[in-house]
């Protein structure tokens, strides 16, 4: 792979955490590196000259807006909006949250304001709290059918389009493996906890002294590690709600709760190899995706949204990274050993309250747009780097990390599951998860802080 001076990477955008994916809703990625002039962005070509979609041509000259809390595809929706009212004469200003803020917040401040926009790209929490208020029904849209197992139901309606799957677990390099171990590297091998200690071994005698690098971000811990808790008691956003109802009531005592056990015993494998142990909670993120592109390390727990962190570091498109389980027991037939978690991490709302006529049939021709056209399924995938959630667009994503996960899902390598957890989930319980991670407290003690977190939800 080619290798580039190592640069540091501004615009960290810490967003509201809902899925695991988180979230799960999950845009902490950073930008481009601005101090760098002669840097230029590659643009996979959009063909323009196939385009069978059907425009309403009633709605040329109406302009709708879209609040953007994905603040990596900023530009990139920019260029499909452009291309959008290029064909169908309606103008579509994309708003972007400012960094830091909650999307949450915004969207409800600008409803306060009586100037909402007409489409929201916000977290799945934020469309179940406002829909059934705010939003437009979209149940009976067409491209509801195109996004099967991947929908929103609040009360059994859908008030919001799927944008985008995003996936978790552990990110390894092929190249530094087999480069360490002087043999092909099949990840499918790695089928359980034991496999996978076994493999980390091999690693450090064969030279790789720390090959884990592990986030101590709150964000990261919070939600992206402990939310596997509650998505892996069945592998279904249903499954992760109920187990979150009963530990809520307390009918439930997580200390006695099986996954939460089997979770720990992962993580403490990740701290035993991790490349920060000395200091845990002074690990840079930057650093991470260098060491994991340089050969520091082989293995990195985080989703599909670090490529760029990675692409930064030197990694190209043509490298063979991908993901392993996040393995929580050594039994083979567990799902959670053979599947990552994979889930639609973005939604679309559409405004219902304030929405002229023609503007909400602006808004949902350019969601069908997106959905349909040669144009925008294309752009979807090549523009904005975002793994499809309809089954009918035809295009795969060109980063290794995001098609790994597409094939995952396509093979019936990914489980789909949310948990769906109160906004602070990821803060309160991420800071007990640092505690837990720099040696500062026992599982013990994590669990009543888990408990007690729950105990307050009532």
């Amino acid at each position: 792979m080619k290798k580039k001076a190592a640069r540091k990477v501004a615009g960290t955008v810490l967003l509201t955490v809902l899925t695991a994916a988180a979230l799960t809703g999950c845009t902490f990625g950073f930008a481009s590196d601005p101090d760098d002039p002669n840097e230029v962005q590659e643009e996979i070509p959009i063909d323009m000259s196939v385009d069978t979609f059907t425009y309403d041509t009633s709605l040329s000259g109406t302009s709708i807006t879209l609040l953007n809390s994905k603040a990596e595809i900023q530009v990139a929706l920019e260029k499909m909006s452009a291309a959008y009212e290029e064909k169908s004469g309606v103008h579509v200003e994309v708003m972007p949250v400012t960094d830091g803020d909650s999307p949450y917040t915004k969207v409800v401040s600008l409803y306060n304001s009586g100037n909402p926009p007409t489409l929201s790209i916000l977290d799945t929490t934020d469309v179940i709290a406002l829909a059934q208020e705010k939003a437009a029904d979209l149940t009976d849209e067409p491209w509801t059918a195109e996004a099967e197992g991947y929908l929103t139901y609040v009360n059994g309606r859908v008030y919001s389009l799927p944008l985008c799957i995003e996936g978790r677990g552990i990110i390894y390099n092929k190249a530094v493996i087999e480069n360490a171990l002087g043999r092909e590297f099949d990840p499918s091998s790695v089928k359980t906890q034991q496999q996978f200690v076994n493999l980390l071994d091999e690693l450090v005698n064969a030279g790789v002294e720390k090959p884990v690098s592990l986030a101590k971000e709150d964000w990261s811990l919070g939600a992206h590690h402990l939310q596997y808790i509650y998505e892996t008691y069945n592998g279904t956003s249903e499954g992760a709600q109920e187990i979150i109802e009963q530990v809520k009531a307390g009918t439930l005592d997580i200390g006695s709760y099986t996954r939460l056990s089997e979770f720990l015993d992962m993580f403490d494998i990740l701290k035993k190899y991790n490349v920060a142990k000395g200091d845990p909670l002074g690990a840079d993120y930057d650093e991470m995706a260098i060491d994991l592109a340089d050969g520091k390390t082989a293995f990195w727990f985080n989703g599909n949204w670090a490529w760029p962190n990675l692409e930064e570091a030197g990694a190209e498109n043509s490298d063979e990274y991908g993901f392993l389980p996040y393995f929580l027991n050594n039994d083979e037939a567990d799902f959670a050993n053979r599947q990552i978690q994979a889930s639609p991490s973005k939604q679309v709302m559409l405004d219902g309250q304030y929405a002229s006529e023609k503007q909400q049939a602006a808004a949902k021709e350019f969601m069908n747009w997106i959905v349909y056209s040669e144009i925008g399924q294309q752009m979807l995938v090549k523009t904005c780097n975002i793994i499809p959630p309809f089954q009918n667009n035809p295009y795969e994503p060109a980063d290794p990390l995001s098609r790994d996960i597409y094939e995952k899902v396509h093979t019936g390598g990914a489980f789909n599951a949310s948990a769906i957890v109160p906004n602070d989930h990821w803060a309160v319980l991420g800071a007990g998860m640092q505690k837990y991670m720099a040696d500062r407290s026992d599982r013990t003690e994590l669990m009543e802080t888990i408990k007690a977190y729950w105990a307050e939800q009532k």
